[in-house]
């Protein structure tokens, strides 16, 4: 019977732990753009990978504003790659209505964000809005 209760809660810490949250999950403050705006990109899991969707636009002021890209999935496909690092993502650079090659790296509460061309990175780091 001990062996059972061992076995039975071993897999019951097998399956729970599939089900927690990826760290890097949760409200993200971006850095302010070339525009001088900045947003909230809320980053969840679609299906085993990451994406990112702006829920809030702050404009140079600080100041909310209805933008256009509301609702726009930024960040997506990202995949986990353990130890903060996440790789062969998409992300939507709104001030310039492009989409690059994506990598993300989390430390702590920031999130290194790069979009990439080639071998040329624009890095942002993000802080945790939550």
């Amino acid at each position: 019977m001990k062996t059972m209760t061992l076995t039975l809660a071993a897999a019951l810490t097998l399956c729970g732990s599939a089900a927690l949250a990826d760290p890097a999950e949760g409200r993200w403050a971006t850095q302010p753009d070339d525009n001088g705006n900045s947003g909230i990109i809320t980053i969840s899991m679609c299906g085993d990978r990451l994406c990112g969707t702006l829920t809030e636009s702050r404009n140079a002021s600080g100041e909310a504003f209805a933008s256009a890209n509301a609702g726009r999935q930024i960040v997506w496909d990202m995949e986990p790659r353990g130890n903060g690092e996440y790789r062969d993502g998409q992300i939507y650079a709104p001030d310039r209505d492009q989409t690059y090659r994506a990598r993300m790296d989390l430390a702590g509460s920031q999130l290194t964000v790069a979009g990439c061309v080639l071998f040329i990175c624009r890095d942002q780091i993000w802080t945790r809005a939550d």
